[in-house]
């Protein structure tokens, strides 16, 4: 199923992975929790970059943004930051990898975003902010409901009294359908590379497993990387005993409304 422009950006940078060559001469090595982003955070950019959802995902977040300060959750290397700082907020981020911090450093403008290092489940930051967002299904690299519920409570603690905090993620049926249908998602594709993605669920552990085929050159790479996902109802019920509530949901960046046929979800939460 080829992304439609709307979706969210792929964000595999800082589960644990492990990534290894399709060619069979080379054994697959298991790569601990945050190396993949210092790994591969020169390729990040080319390989998940998606323009036509930036563009959305920044349009909507500078509605929602107020008068103060924003934090983004796992900032990476500035694809939503950066934008939102050209347009005059205060912008911070935290980020796990410190290899992707430096590519956002480097970037133009880069200097603008303040960015710790730290593991955002804790929000390692003081606040308040008047915007708190966590896009690009990076909610679900958390590994566990209870650092899922950590994030939540902390992120309601650093919200001003008005202040929002804004999530995309999968619907877990969308992905359990797509990944049944055993047709890989075409993530991105360029003359320069093809990036296939074929998804596993595990609904025992409340996991899936995103095996990234990233085929550049003459070289065909498989990543494979884990996720602990929520449904939007459990979330709501995070949310609330979090302090949060639900303000609205949608069923993309762009705008359209949430229904049964929705396979994402765009949420936005305010305090109680």
């Amino acid at each position: 199923m080829t992304v439609q422009p709307d979706r969210p950006a792929p964000s595999p940078h800082r589960p644990s992975v492990t990534p290894g060559p399709v060619d069979d001469r080379h054994a697959p090595r298991t790569v601990p929790a945050g190396q993949y982003a210092d790994d591969h955070a020169a390729d990040y950019d080319r390989w998940f970059a998606k323009p036509g959802v930036t563009t959305a995902t920044v349009d909507m977040l500078t509605e929602l943004a107020g008068e103060g300060r924003i934090l983004e959750l796992g900032v990476g290397t500035g694809r939503v930051a950066l934008p939102l700082a050209r347009r005059g907020f205060d912008v911070h981020g935290i980020e796990a990898s410190a290899a992707m911090a430096a590519r956002l450093r480097a970037k133009p403008g880069g200097d603008n975003v303040h960015v710790t290092l730290g593991d955002f489940a804790d929000v390692p930051v003081e606040g308040p902010f008047s915007l708190i967002l966590v896009v690009g299904g990076t909610l679900f690299e958390l590994t566990s409901h209870e650092s899922l519920q950590r994030c939540l409570i902390a992120s309601a603690d650093r919200l001003t009294p008005t202040g929002a905090l804004v999530l995309d993620a999968h619907v877990p049926e969308a992905l359990a359908v797509a990944a049944a249908s055993g047709v890989p998602e075409v993530v991105s594709e360029t003359d320069d590379h093809l990036i296939l993605c074929h998804r596993r669920i595990d609904p025992s552990t409340a996991t899936y497993q995103s095996h990234y085929l990233v085929h550049e050159g003459d070289r065909t790479r498989h990543l494979r990387v884990r996720f602990h996902y929520a449904s939007p109802g459990e979330l709501d019920l995070m949310a609330e005993r979090a302090g949060l509530r639900l303000r609205r949901r949608l069923g993309s960046w762009t705008g359209e409304p949430f229904t049964r046929a929705s396979s994402y979800h765009v949420s936005v939460y305010e305090r109680l």
